[in-house]
């Protein structure tokens, strides 16, 4: 059935793979580099701006996307990525290492990314139908969560002595995929000419998100994602940080059958493709027990169970313990994603569906920026202090998500008996 899909669709899982196989094993350890060759507090800031920009961009981005085409604007974003690494290849080589360099050219990656992204989401959707969507995203779906627990494993065991040869692998795949983007996507997008006409300013842009913007329920629904999100996002952050300083260099004994030197990076690596694992492995066992009970309940279990996994990860350096938290964060984490997008569905205005998912897409970048702001916090109060702020996250994600169900509650009560009348 894959190959019946549309060839921009296939020729996207491809690039996606490819690029996140090689960047999962480069960008979830950059806190550690900005850590180790400046500070951690500075490392936050610049992690905080990074993301930020990203932010800014993607905004941006989605509406160039309308303008100017999808395919236009995915080949100018692979040639940004492409020079970026090859600036952070030379600033990070035998010859010479600049950690401020690297800083203005992740600054230029996050740019791609916001140009790139949007513009192939918006792709994905114009050449797929209805009875295909389903199957792509499930593609899409398990080709970031291999490619992502691939990577990592690639850069627990190899980022810190081999930084300049990642990079230098990451250039060749960048190549590669924006060969495949510029030569093998067909340009099916053509502008309507209201859109083309609109300009390449801001304006337009702020009037389509004016009306989200007063939907109180709806943005306390993205707020509460956003705490859960932030937790998320403290992973590759402060825990990172706290893992590579405060596990060490010991050697691990296997049932007696084969040993090997376990570090905090390393740990970090086999925690995350433990998460990736029992994401991918029971996804559709979990989806089926969910189908027909009551989501909400389950979707704040599921916050519960998230938020503690994280919160023992925040203090403890008990191997055990922070395998079993995994676990623990892991069926949080599948509780509560299906139940919170088919809630989100119902609190979404169907007449500017388009204009609500939008923001909603902006719940991730906020979450990176919290989880980047982490780090600096993290520095100051601690592991136990962190731990009890991710509990506070939790308290607040059931606080906002409730705040938005119940006041959606008596709309939903309302519709059938608007609907007889």
């Amino acid at each position: 059935m894959f190959r019946t899909l549309h060839p921009n669709i296939r020729i996207r899982i491809y690039t996606s793979f490819l690029s996140r196989i090689v960047g999962s094993a480069v960008f979830p350890f950059m806190a550690i580099y900005f850590t180790r060759e400046i500070n951690a507090t500075v490392a936050g800031i610049l992690l905080l701006i990074q993301v930020a920009v990203q932010f800014l961009t993607g905004l941006y981005g989605g509406h160039l996307a309308d303008i100017v085409g999808r395919k236009r604007l995915m080949v100018t974003g692979e040639v940004l990525k492409v020079v970026a690494f090859s600036g952070m290849l030379i600033v990070n080589s035998p010859w010479m290492t600049s950690a401020w360099i690297t800083f203005v050219m992740m600054l230029l990656i996050g740019v791609s990314a916001g140009l790139v992204n949007p513009a192939a989401e918006a792709m994905l959707i114009d050449v797929s139908t209805k009875e295909t969507r389903a199957f792509m995203y499930a593609i899409n779906y398990w080709a970031v969560n291999m490619s992502i627990m691939v990577g990592l494993i690639i850069g627990g065991w190899f980022f810190e002595a081999y930084l300049f040869e990642l990079l230098a692998v990451l250039i060749g795949i960048s190549l590669l995929t924006l060969w495949m983007t510029a030569v093998r996507i067909i340009d099916t997008y053509v502008a309507k000419e209201e859109k083309s006409g609109q300009g390449y300013g801001l304006k337009p842009l702020w009037k389509s998100y004016q009306m989200v913007m007063k939907d109180w329920s709806f943005l306390a629904f993205t707020i509460g994602g956003v705490a859960i999100l932030a937790i998320e996002f403290q992973r590759n952050n402060f825990i990172s940080v706290r893992l590579e300083r405060d596990i060490p260099s010991q050697m691990i004994d296997v049932f007696h059958l084969f040993s090997f030197q376990l570090d905090g990076i390393k740990l970090l690596s086999l925690l995350t493709v433990a998460n990736t694992l029992i994401i991918v492995i029971f996804t559709a066992v979990v989806s089926k027990w969910i189908k027909g009970k009551q989501e909400q309940p389950i979707m704040y279990t599921g916050f519960i169970l998230f938020g503690l996994g994280y919160a023992f990860m925040a203090f403890s350096n008990n191997i055990v313990g922070l395998f079993l938290a995994v676990c623990v964060l892991s069926v949080g984490e599948l509780l509560y994603v299906p139940t919170r997008q088919s809630i989100l569905a119902d609190i979404v205005d169907d007449s500017s569906r388009g204009a609500y998912m939008a923001v909603n897409g902006l719940v991730f970048q906020l979450g990176k920026m919290l989880g980047a702001l982490g780090l600096i916090v993290g520095n100051i109060i601690g592991g136990v202090g962190m731990s009890l702020l991710y509990l506070l996250l939790i308290i607040a994600g059931i606080f906002f998500s409730r705040i938005a169900i119940r006041k959606r509650e008596p709309h939903f009560e309302l519709t059938p008996s608007n609907e007889q009348i």
